[in-house]
């Protein structure tokens, strides 16, 4: 009798795992995207099964989306952004964190600010947050900037893993790098901060949470789980800083940065739940004055960016709800004279 209960308790948790709808995730591996990562581990929850791929860069994503291996991604605005001008049917659907790029110098090469970049080589990734806040930047200084020799400034576009090797050696001279790489290489003492490059108007960059419009129409359920498990997970960041800090740096990072470089790190990049409409065409317009992305049909933010399913989310969730306030109490009425 206890053998048939067994199995059958192994039928049903087979059962609810096999009845999990699946969503493949692609992510990449800085410290402000621990949350997204994070996920994974709560989809059970609203009986979801993340599959979570780790990518180079937020660009490299959106082939995978083409190709329809990707139901939902973190990256890059910008990337989002590009990917939608080629015609990538993807929605933005929140916003996972905000800031997270720094323009480091290398120790000990005198430079103390962005136009004394004039004439010397600063490395950045192609096609990410980075390279439009540098951009931006240099524009702000009347800098101009190439990546060939004969510009103010000489861009050299490198992965995001061989910047801090690029300064560490005196290859280049700075680069505006992502988080935690740009505080470990402040800790470590071979850079300097010049500048959180936040003062143009595209102020700080928001990460983009991305579904695909086939998710959004034709799995409306699934992708509404999708964002609640987004909303915990993030609150659940904001909430336990302590648990956060262990999950990025114990299972995504593998104790590959100090306590202290992950805390400088998302100071400079903290979890957030929200973006706009207006930050994701300043973004756009942005891209289009400096040429990134290349973009023949810059896409209009109120085109694909719904918010919808979030305000669902954090609505559930009690997320950001107005307390409600307690009525004031009559003033007694004053007793009229005989």
């Amino acid at each position: 009798m206890r053998a048939k209960a067994l199995l059958a308790l192994l039928c049903l948790s087979s059962a609810a795992l096999s009845a999990q709808d699946l969503v493949r995730l692609g992510n990449l591996k800085f410290a402000h995207y621990g949350a997204v990562s994070y996920m994974k581990e709560l989809a059970p929850r609203y009986n979801l099964k993340i599959d979570e791929k780790v990518f180079p860069k937020g660009i490299d994503i959106n082939p995978a989306i083409v190709a329809g291996e990707i139901d939902a991604s973190a990256a890059a605005l910008d990337a989002a952004i590009a990917g939608r001008a080629q015609g990538l049917p993807i929605l933005v659907v929140a916003g996972f964190a905000k800031g997270g790029v720094r323009i480091v110098a290398a120790t000990g090469g005198g430079i103390k600010s962005v136009k004394e970049l004039k004439g010397r080589k600063v490395g950045v990734p192609r096609g990410g947050a980075q390279e439009l806040a540098l951009l931006a930047e240099l524009a702000k200084v009347g800098l101009s900037w190439s990546d060939k020799p004969g510009k103010d400034v000489q861009l050299l576009y490198l992965p995001y893993a061989d910047l801090n090797q690029a300064l560490m050696a005196k290859n280049i001279d700075a680069m505006c790098q992502s988080e935690p790489y740009s505080s470990q290489a402040i800790s470590r003492k071979y850079g300097v901060e010049l500048i959180k490059p936040y003062d143009t108007p595209m102020g700080e960059p928001i990460r983009a949470l991305v579904i695909t419009e086939k998710l959004y129409k034709e799995r409306r359920d699934v992708a509404q789980r999708f964002l609640l498990c987004f909303v915990e997970a993030t609150k659940k960041f904001l909430d336990e800083p302590k648990f956060a800090e262990k999950f990025v740096r114990e299972v995504m990072f593998k104790n590959q940065y100090t306590s202290e470089e992950y805390q400088d790190a998302i100071g400079n990049s903290p979890f957030c739940y929200d973006i706009d409409q207006q930050h994701v065409q300043i973004t756009t317009d942005l891209m289009v004055q400096y040429g990134v992305g290349k973009m023949a049909n810059p896409p209009k933010a109120a085109d694909w960016v719904r918010l919808d399913l979030l305000a669902e989310a954090k609505k559930q969730l009690k997320i950001d709800q107005p307390k409600p306030v307690a009525p004031k109490a009559a003033k007694p009425a004053k007793a009229k004279k005989g």
